[in-house]
């Protein structure tokens, strides 16, 4: 089995035969999350940076299954100081496990939060399932690197945030997805609050006159990779 479940938010968690991978586990506070953390099996916890509603319960998560965090190594260092597993990495590091690979790319944004002044820099994570290529955004605004990481990896899917006021908008979403040449493109980080609420239907009309596939899930929902 090989599926890609969006969780709400930023979230995805990825099984992949008897491994869990979980990405920004923002659960607890989360309006749209039911995931049950205690009932899967979670091998590997992939963090894009500090700011609480995507570490969110990465550490718990942690201390409960054994899982690892895998992030920049400010924010990994803050995990295993709160007494969670943890590996600390840097912007172009290109990791392997048995389920696959992650390389982490860069995003732009900050990274932070109230016990961690500095989080290290924020990241963007591609991955790769057998071949099948996901690229992560993590919270950025519109950036020249997206034509690079079309040009050189190509995703099959794009993850990308659309909510506008903490990242980039529905407008420059779109944008990203024509550099990234992405087949598929699943929207994130929108409508959790208030100030990031969008008309889906734009960015879906906007995919669609550049010929590209908009799968807007609902929590919960899966893809099959």
């Amino acid at each position: 089995m090989r599926r890609l479940t969006y969780l709400g938010h930023s979230a995805f968690f990825i099984e992949k035969d008897w491994d869990g991978i979980l990405i920004d586990p923002f659960i607890t506070g989360n309006p749209f999350a039911n995931f049950d953390y205690k009932q899967k099996r979670i091998t590997y916890i992939l963090l894009t940076h500090a700011h609480l509603d995507h570490l969110g319960d990465a550490i718990a998560i942690s201390k409960h299954t054994g899982a690892i965090i895998v992030a920049v190594v400010e924010l990994a260092n803050y995990c295993i100081e709160k007494g969670a597993k943890a590996m600390g990495v840097n912007i172009g590091a290109n990791l392997k496990f048995k389920w696959g690979s992650v390389r982490f790319l860069q995003a732009l944004h900050t990274s932070s939060n109230p016990d961690l002044p500095y989080g290290g820099v924020a990241a963007s994570l591609l991955i790769d399932i057998d071949g099948t290529t996901i690229y992560h955004a993590g919270d950025t605004a519109l950036m020249p690197d997206f034509a690079m990481i079309g040009e050189l990896y190509n995703p099959y899917y794009a993850l990308l945030p659309i909510g506008g006021y903490y990242t980039m908008g529905i407008e420059e979403a779109a944008i990203a997805a024509k550099m990234l040449f992405a087949m598929e493109v699943i929207p994130m980080h929108y409508n959790t609050f208030p100030n990031i609420k969008v008309n889906l239907r734009e960015f879906i009309d906007l995919l669609d006159a550049q010929g590209q596939k908009c799968n807007p899930l609902k929590p919960n929902e899966y893809v099959e990779i």
